[in-house]
């Protein structure tokens, strides 16, 4: 029985559907309960990676951590970031994009540690090389294909832009829009080869879609956890945070649900 088992139950007991099936899918990956009409929507809006172990669970943890941490100063917050990714992965299992995610977010740790350079490229063929050399079937393997090329997509957007913020609420409003639809676009353009020759589909909706969604996952995985460890602490504890959870999962799918009835949101070959 998978360790999150008793989680996925809690949050069950806690949400009405499908808001607990897709908070189990947004936090460990289970996507079995959620129902069909939903998960053709994930599909068609070309975001049904939020409920796959894709890595940025990860991400948002070691970032989040690393905020939270940071008055225990550089090392010491590296170190318990470290730790609690390596936690992390225990707990969720060890998916390729996972481990990538992990190698990766524990490496750019490291470098901090060190008061070291990290280069992001370098060490996503790195980590990638190592887990090839370990398994070489995952040449093989979409999920790690995905994020691979997902990962790519960002850091070269990343290391070949000028930021440029601008000075007040509009104006940075405006650079942290552009800046997410840069990364959106980056990833999804390198991706598009594998997703239309897998799933002969393409979702023309997908950057509208992602810009929408994104900011609503980091407090769905924060206030998704707390309720896990509180219900199952007690199972009243965890009524607060379900019901603030609630809202974003809310927002999610019924931006999802309206996108993929847009006309033309996906083009099937």
């Amino acid at each position: 029985m998978p360790a999150y088992y008793s989680f996925t139950s809690v949050i069950n007991s806690l949400l009405a559907e499908p808001q607990a099936s897709l908070l189990n899918g947004i936090l460990f990956g289970v996507r079995g309960n959620i129902p069909k009409s939903l998960y053709q929507a994930l599909i068609d809006t070309g975001t049904l990676h939020i409920i796959a172990l894709s890595g940025m669970n990860i991400t948002i943890l070691a970032n989040l951590t690393a905020k939270i941490t940071l008055f225990l100063g550089r090392k010491a917050s590296s170190i318990l970031t470290i730790s609690l990714i390596v936690l992390f992965v225990w707990f969720v299992g060890t998916s390729p994009s996972v481990v990538r995610a992990a190698i990766m977010g524990s490496l750019s740790l490291l470098a901090v540690y060190f008061g070291r350079q990290y280069y992001g490229l370098l060490a996503l063929f790195l980590t990638s090389l190592i887990m090839i050399l370990f398994d070489f079937s995952l040449i093989n393997n979409l999920s790690f294909q995905l994020s691979f090329l997902a990962t790519l997509g960002i850091i070269l957007a990343n290391r070949f832009s000028v930021r440029q913020v601008k000075s007040g609420p509009l104006g940075q409003f405006i650079s942290i829009f552009k800046e997410n639809l840069k990364l959106t676009v980056s990833a999804q353009i390198l991706t598009l080869p594998v997703i239309l020759y897998n799933f002969k589909r393409i979702s023309l909706i997908a950057p509208l879609a992602n810009l929408l969604v994104e900011w609503a996952i980091q407090p769905i995985m924060v206030l998704g956890f707390v309720t896990g460890v509180l219900g199952f602490i007690w199972k009243p504890l965890g009524l607060i945070p379900a019901w603030f959870a609630w809202v974003p999962l809310t927002y999610l799918i019924t931006v999802i649900e309206w996108l993929a009835k847009i006309p033309g949101a996906s083009i099937n070959f």
